[in-house]
């Protein structure tokens, strides 16, 4: 292993189906910003053509995420593919903390 070795930046995106009752709410949501700010990569959420900021707070809850609504997370940086799988998990636990 190279010391000062960096990755490159790589890109990502996935599909995720939003599935708790509730929808994205502020509760999760607020879970949710504080894990795409725990990655390095920019991170969007993309919902009918628009962008939103995956680290804002505000721009998560004004993409407005209701049960049964789909977007797109779209990942750039060093660690982009891992930062989406981390991020579909989360979506899968709300909606089984939801089902508890």
């Amino acid at each position: 292993m190279r010391v000062g070795h960096k990755r490159a930046p790589t890109s990502a995106q996935c599909e995720v189906r939003i599935t708790n009752k509730l929808g994205l709410h502020a509760r999760p949501a607020a879970q949710f910003v504080k894990r795409v700010r725990s990655f390095r990569s920019e991170i969007w959420l993309v919902k009918e053509g628009k962008r939103f900021s995956a680290s804002s707070l505000i721009d998560v809850l004004r993409a407005n995420l209701d049960c049964g609504a789909t977007a797109t997370l779209e990942a750039h940086g060093v660690d982009a593919d891992e930062a989406l799988e981390e991020l579909e998990k989360l979506f899968a636990e709300f909606h089984e903390k939801e089902t508890d």
